[in-house]
C-alpha cells in the first residue's frame, strides 16, 4: 500500500503470528527504528486479547503489521489462510489498518542474530523461541519501513 506523506503512518506495531506465540514488536516512522516488545502466549492461535489490547492502547499505533508466511517460493500455505483470518480479526477488533509483510526467513534470521549475540557475549542466556519471535517481529516492521522509504 503505498502512504502518501500526508497520511503516512507515524507508529506500527508489528506482529509475528504463531500458533502457540505472537512476536510483537514496535516501531516508529519518524526515527525509522523498530524494537521487539514482547511475545504472547497463544493457544491455536488466539492470542491473550487482554494482553494484547493493553499493548495496542499503550502504544497507539497508526498501523498494525502482519508477517504473512508463504512457501520459499511465495505460494499461500495453510498457515496463510490462519494468518488472514487473524487479521480480519485485529481489523474489526481495533479499526487500524492491517497490512501484511512477507515474513519468509525471519524467524530464521532472528535466530541467527541472536546465536551470534550469544557468540559474541552481547546476550548471556540461552535464545528461546520467544526472543525469536518477537526479533522476528522486529524484522517484519524493518522490512516495512525500508519498502516504504523507497516508494514516492
Amino acid at each position: 500500500m503505498n502512504h502518501s506523506p500526508e497520511n503516512q503512518p507515524r507508529s506500527l506495531l508489528a506482529l509475528d503470528f504463531g500458533l502457540r506465540r505472537i512476536g510483537i514488536a514496535s516501531g516508529s516512522c519518524i526515527t525509522d527504528t523498530a524494537s521487539a516488545l514482547v511475545t504472547l502466549e497463544a493457544r491455536d492461535g488466539k492470542p491473550n486479547w487482554d494482553k494484547l489490547d493493553k499493548l495496542v492502547r499503550e502504544w497507539n499505533p497508526d498501523i498494525l503489521l502482519l508477517g504473512l508466511p508463504t512457501s520459499t517460493s511465495g505460494e499461500d500455505t495453510e498457515m496463510t489462510a490462519t494468518v488472514r483470518n487473524f487479521a480480519d480479526s485485529l481489523k474489526s477488533r481495533y479499526e487500524i489498518p492491517v497490512e501484511f509483510v512477507d515474513e519468509r526467513y525471519t524467524s530464521v534470521e532472528a535466530e541467527a542474530l541472536l546465536k551470534e549475540q550469544r557468540r559474541l557475549g552481547i546476550k548471556s542466556r540461552r535464545v528461546q523461541k520467544a526472543d525469536i519471535d518477537s526479533l522476528a517481529a522486529r524484522l517484519i516492521a524493518e522490512s516495512w519501513m525500508r519498502e516504504n522509504k523507497s516508494r514516492p
